[in-house]
């Protein structure tokens, strides 16, 4: 007994000092590689054209020159389908022009990362125009991929809601794809060839991007300040005829010596910057910028500075609530078009707060007309028939839409009602109530707010 274990010790040395032996011919193999830290963004501003930034300029230029952050910039769109106060160039021709005068206007402000991901610009008020025009998909990819690639604390970008006077499809579009990417940059299964290693990474033909999921922790949306006041107290406010302590110029005069860049879009832009600059300088000395926190996975106030509560580094994956259908009972009507989209968007990526800041509208010129979509709902087992019946302003005439509506057992029936407007002046906000009855009951109402604006989609 005492031999065999003699042995068994001796084979168990030999075998320790073979491994031993081997170990110190191998040699260590090179640590992975960071993420590039050029690329290193704590804000990501992901807005739908060439200017839509200059709305919050003044906060980047404080941002960047006071607090030190990093900022990079994602528009949509090149704006090609705008007007040009400079030339003819319209089309592909002024969207290279206006691609420069986007990135000489960031370069103004210290941004020198400045990507565009391809969405064609799209002339209407309906997001659901704007994402089906720019291959929705497409772009989501591209912006996940530039999320990660940056790796941002705060995401900056329009209000995801049809907002009168902000109610451009495109500036919609853009929120939505920035709220998207933001809940799914840090979900490895979302894109997973970004974040696949590559076969070899310092080799040719890598198909796979070697990028890492990455969750940011705020979102923040804007909106025009001439409807702003669903804004008040729904984030923090930065004054911009503050002096930066360390240029010792008040950040509107940065904002606008970036905005002058955009000659193409401005009225002055045939009579160079310095008339341009003029100009925006009385535009933002009386526009502090206000921004509407969206959600926040850290914590934090309401109302405190954007990086109040940050956490360096990289946070857990938060998974959003996702898609669930709503119960439905008995006949109903309810908005249809982008309304219901936000209804069921704002659900999906956890935006309550969202959901509660504008109650429905729109706004039409004078004696133009508005187009309201409308989705009849019969959640029972009969067919039903369906009367929509308009109480409308003083002045205002029911066009089309007032057809007695078959809808199918546990179906739907999508219309539109048509309005118009009266000619001349008319208080700011009047209220437009629609009204549906089925075998003789009501089925349910919507009101819906009116001011003399843009059409409606």
């Amino acid at each position: 007994m005492k031999e065999s274990m003699t042995k068994i010790s001796f084979f168990l040395f030999a075998v320790l000092l073979a491994s031993a032996s081997f170990s110190a011919q191998l040699t260590t193999a090179p640590p992975v590689p960071p993420p590039d830290h050029r690329y290193k963004a704590d804000i990501l501003v992901i807005v739908a054209h060439p200017d839509d930034e200059t709305l919050i300029t003044g906060y980047l230029a404080r941002a960047i020159y006071d607090e030190h952050k990093r900022v990079a910039v994602l528009y949509a769109t090149c704006g090609g389908a705008g007007g040009d106060t400079v030339s003819y160039a319209q089309g592909r021709a002024l969207c290279a022009e206006r691609k420069i005068e986007a990135r000489r206007a960031m370069a103004s402000i210290g941004i020198t990362n400045v990507w565009f991901l391809g969405g064609l610009d799209t002339p209407s008020e309906n997001v659901l125009n704007s994402l089906g025009h720019w291959n929705h998909g497409a772009v989501l990819e591209r912006a996940v991929r530039l999320v990660r690639l940056t790796r941002p604390e705060v995401i900056i970008t329009w209000i995801p809601d049809y907002v009168d006077g902000e109610n451009h499809g495109d500036h919609q579009a853009s929120a939505v794809i920035a709220t998207e990417a933001f809940d799914m940059a840090g979900d490895p299964t979302v894109f997973p060839e970004q974040v696949a290693a590559p076969r070899n990474y310092e080799g040719f033909a890598n198909l796979t991007e070697g990028l890492e999921p990455w969750q940011p922790e705020k979102l923040y949306c804007f909106s025009n300040p001439a409807h702003g006041g669903f804004m008040k107290d729904q984030g923090p406010l930065y004054s911009i005829t503050a002096v930066s302590p360390s240029l010792h110029v008040p950040y509107y005069e940065l904002a606008a010596r970036s905005a002058s860049f955009h000659l193409t879009q401005l009225p002055t832009g045939p009579e160079g910057y310095e008339a341009t600059y003029k100009m925006a300088l009385d535009y933002f000395k009386v526009r502090p910028v206000q921004l509407i926190l969206a959600k926040s996975l850290v914590g934090g106030t309401t109302t405190g500075d954007v990086f109040q509560d940050i956490v360096p580094g990289p946070i857990p994956f938060h998974p959003v609530t996702g898609y669930h259908p709503q119960p439905h009972h008995g006949v109903s009507i309810e908005l249809g078009g982008p309304w219901q989209f936000y209804r069921r968007f704002w659900r999906a990526h956890d935006l309550e707060r969202i959901a509660h800041l504008v109650s429905p509208e729109a706004g039409v010129e004078s004696g133009q007309t508005l187009s309201l979509p409308v989705i009849i709902r019969n959640d029972t087992s009969n067919p039903a028939k369906v009367v929509l019946t308009a109480k409308v302003p003083e002045g205002w005439n029911v066009v089309s839409g007032g057809e007695l509506y078959p809808v199918a057992a546990h179906g739907f029936y999508p219309t539109r009602i048509v309005f118009s407007s009266p000619a001349g002046a008319r208080p700011a906000w009047q209220t437009l109530t629609l009204h549906a009855e089925s075998a003789g009951r009501p089925a349910g109402s919507i009101e819906f707010r009116l001011s003399y604006g843009r059409s409606g989609p």
